[in-house]
């Protein structure tokens, strides 16, 4: 059977491709952020918000004359962002009549303007995309290497590619659609299992699986690496630990496999 799998792993850009990259999050960022402030606009003179296609219409007419440096970037980048927001209307859209029934509790989560300054972001791409044992050639892009080599399968189907950027390094992750076996039941009786805190699972045959307790470890190489006070001189002559990278390893959000 096909399944749509994930593959996440590090680039590894020179200084022209970086420069690229931040162009086209720049450019992701731009639309959905004009895309947001035009909705609003469309929505109060006419009480009917635009789709995605009208919005990608309208900012194609504008380019030319308003905005001639998206030109630099792919047509993909833009795009996709305001697919994003349509997505995030719709499901803004579907919180609400749960909430009508009751059955949601939680923030609605109206779509919110993108701030650089929380994040450079990232962008998805579609298309020409090829994957090659050591590298990804995306539009715009050209061929880009990665860090981990024969990690991505070179010979399934790419649906897109979403660059992003973390702690000041860049990742890639591609979308495909994999061919997969149908998984067989092994099992011939049930088993089960009690999560817990101290101990991360108990089974109820009697086995024990102790908590790593990573989280833990992190942070205690984040105090450690906050609390390290050296002079100026040493800290060009003994480089100490990127703290962007402890604060990374300490954040169960942050991880990526």
């Amino acid at each position: 059977m096909k399944v749509v799998r994930g593959y996440k792993t590090e680039l590894d850009l020179n200084d022209e491709q970086r420069t690229a990259c931040l162009k086209h999050a720049g450019a992701s960022r731009f639309a959905y952020n004009w895309g947001l402030a035009r909705s609003k606009e469309v929505y109060r003179a006419t009480g009917k918000r635009p789709t995605a296609i009208d919005l990608h219409k309208e900012l194609n007419k504008l380019k030319r004359t308003d905005f001639p440096w998206m030109y630099e970037t792919s047509k993909c980048a833009p795009q996709e962002a305001l697919r994003d927001l349509d997505a995030a209307y719709k499901h803004f859209f579907r919180r609400v009549e749960l909430k009508k029934q009751g059955k949601w509790k939680g923030k609605l989560g109206f779509p919110t303007f993108k701030k650089k300054s929380k994040g450079i972001g990232s962008f998805r791409l579609t298309g020409s995309i090829k994957v090659f044992s050591d590298a990804v050639q995306l539009p715009r892009l050209g061929h880009l290497r990665l860090h981990e080599h024969d990690f991505i399968p070179s010979d399934a189907k790419v649906l897109s590619a979403t660059v992003s950027e973390q702690a000041g390094r860049w990742f890639v992750s591609v979308q495909m659609e994999v061919e997969q076996e149908r998984p067989t039941p092994t099992a011939t009786s049930a088993i089960g299992v009690d999560l817990g805190i101290k101990t991360l699972a108990t089974m109820s045959d009697g086995k024990r699986i102790d908590n790593p307790r990573a989280l833990k470890h992190a942070q205690k190489r984040l105090r450690r690496a906050s609390a390290a006070e050296i002079t100026p001189q040493a800290r060009w002559e003994e480089p100490q630990e990127d703290l962007s990278e402890v604060s990374k390893a300490a954040c169960p959000c942050c991880q990526y496999p």
